[in-house]
């Protein structure tokens, strides 16, 4: 039986899913984002827990 030889493609398929694997071990289950877009300061919103009382 011949043994078959490692590419690069293997090695760097191997790469990608140590390194998957080692993330979610980190992180936990679940989708984590990492890039979330700025919200400006100045953003309007209508939700309770952001608007100012009446004495500030």
């Amino acid at each position: 039986m011949k043994k078959k030889a490692i590419t690069n493609l293997d090695a760097l398929k191997a790469m990608r899913r140590g390194n998957r694997e080692a993330e979610r071990e980190l992180l936990g289950p679940g989708f984590h984002s990492f890039n979330r877009l700025h919200e400006s300061k100045k953003t309007y919103t209508r939700k309770v827990k952001h608007k100012k009382k009446e004495g500030d």
